[in-house]
């Protein structure tokens, strides 16, 4: 029996879910979540074989807690947002599956025994945008600086809690907004979360 952990901030989806993966001989739905920030603990208490994720949660999204789960278990991630950089986002962070919430519960089915199998599944649809959108082209500090201003950060703000002098601040925010082709750092800011960079 493979057991499952869903974690999803929708009641109505997370109680679809499992009463569809119930009906599977060989899975069994031990553990339902609606925030991420609860995701590691109760992965520690239920131990999951697989952990089910929407990508949208409060307190911490599903990236975030991929990368926290550091290997305590499978993971498959659902999205409604389709955005290239998330599908290299999570196969970095250890997702060996990753699809759309639009997907059907067999898939979802055959997602969760073949990563627990030590495989990968990912939609074909969302691995072809991933390839079209290629590789981000923002360091990690650009996208720290560009998260902070999208928070309402002025650069000094930026400078302070990044440990940086304001010049270094306002040459990644401008390097960002040059790669991005963006006239300014809202529109850099729309395109790195449309592509799923940010």
């Amino acid at each position: 029996m493979i057991r499952v952990l869903l974690a999803d901030d929708e009641h109505l989806v997370r109680g679809a879910l499992s009463a569809l993966l119930d009906l599977e001989d060989d899975l069994e739905v031990v553990a339902q979540i609606g925030r991420g920030d609860e995701v590691v603990e109760a992965v520690e208490r239920h131990r999951p074989d697989v952990a089910v994720l929407d990508i949208d949660m409060p307190g911490l999204d599903g990236l975030g807690v991929a990368e926290r789960l550091g290997g305590r278990c499978a993971i498959v991630i659902l999205t409604s947002l389709g955005r290239p950089g998330y599908l290299r986002r999570a196969m970095a962070a250890g997702a060996g599956g990753f699809l759309g919430k639009d997907a059907s519960a067999d898939e979802l089915a055959v997602a969760i025994r073949k990563v627990h199998a030590g495989g990968r599944h990912v939609d074909a649809e969302l691995a072809l945008a991933a390839i079209a959108a290629g590789d981000n082209p923002l360091t990690a500090r650009e996208r720290d600086a560009l998260r902070l201003a999208d928070g309402g950060a002025g650069v000094a703000e930026i400078a302070a809690e990044l440990h940086l002098s304001e010049g270094t601040v306002r040459n990644y925010l401008s390097n960002a907004m040059t790669k991005l082709d963006a006239a300014n750092r809202l529109e850099a800011i729309r395109t790195a979360q449309r592509m799923g960079w940010l």
